[in-house]
């Protein structure tokens, strides 16, 4: 039997991309899920492909504490509680720090940072009642920076440390906490950077090797549930993305900044162009569920 069968899972950003395929492999383990996401239609095809009465979701906005505790609320009344945590919900921006659209900036970061304290805060009590697990989703930018992507970077290096906080403050309680780290997800984020922008795409393009090659929604997913299972303090995917968490100090020194700012000169300025001409900084999915 698997270790997750009969605990309650809590996801935000569930209703589609890795949020999504980790909710359906744990579904098939036996597992009870609680599933947020801004995207109500989504989310109901989510629970209507999964079907059984082991799918709770809820319509709630993680910037808003009020909400995710109402969300973790309504979960504890119908399961009894929250073993596990994974704390999804995220949004990207394209362009420089000169051309990204202030307030777009601000969304992501209260998306990408405050999002996953309010989820962890609501979420916690129960999590540790039942000496549970916490997973943090960050990213490979946490590991390595990137032109054009500072608010991202930025986001995830900082919800990357608060995992590694958050783990000293409840190990005595038997919590468990780990951070994610992706590098390129064919998930909906990554193929509407690619629709955007000709100059992410030739930025995946330059990279070396696998550094460039773009992951499927359904191999990290298993990586996820697997490192989940295992209640690991780091999961990585593709798994070499590991190696970038001990180089990390060589590729912020000035010799590893040779090689990653090498084309920048030639793509910022177009990936900038690519914004004003799009008039926004963020994809059309992610200003439409803002508009709503």
């Amino acid at each position: 039997m698997s270790s997750v069968s009969g605990k309650v899972v809590l996801i935000t950003g569930g209703a589609n991309g890795i949020g999504a395929e980790v909710a359906r492999r744990l579904h098939a383990k036996g597992a009870k899920l609680v599933l947020t996401d801004l995207d109500g239609s989504l989310l109901e095809d989510v629970a209507a492909r999964l079907g059984g009465d082991r799918v709770m979701t809820v319509v709630a906005d993680v910037r808003d504490l009020a909400a995710m505790q109402a969300a973790v609320d309504q979960a504890v009344g119908r399961f009894g509680g929250i073993d596990i945590v994974m704390a999804n919900a995220g949004i990207a921006t394209t362009g420089s720090v000169l051309a990204v659209d202030p307030v777009a900036f601000k969304t992501l970061i209260d998306v990408n940072v405050n999002g996953v304290f309010h989820t962890v805060r609501a979420a916690l009590p129960s999590v540790i009642e039942r000496q549970g697990y916490v997973l943090i989703v960050s990213s490979a930018a946490a590991y390595a920076a990137a032109a054009g992507m500072v608010p991202y970077d930025t986001a995830k290096a900082g919800v990357e440390h608060f995992a590694n906080s958050l783990r000293l403050e409840l190990a005595h309680r038997g919590v468990a906490v780990g951070s994610a780290h992706m590098l390129w997800i064919d998930t909906p984020m990554v193929r509407e950077g690619k629709a955007d922008s000709a100059a992410f795409r030739e930025m995946l393009r330059r990279l070396p090797g696998p550094l460039g090659k773009t992951t499927s929604v359904e191999k990290c997913g298993e990586i996820f549930v697997a490192g989940i299972e295992a209640r690991k303090r780091q999961i990585n995917c593709p798994r070499f993305v590991g190696l970038l968490r001990w180089l990390k100090p060589l590729l912020s020194s000035r010799l590893g900044e040779s090689f990653t700012g090498k084309h920048v000169p030639q793509l910022l300025p177009r990936m900038d162009a690519e914004v004003a001409a799009l008039g926004r900084s963020v994809s059309v999915r992610t200003e439409e569920l803002e508009n709503k």
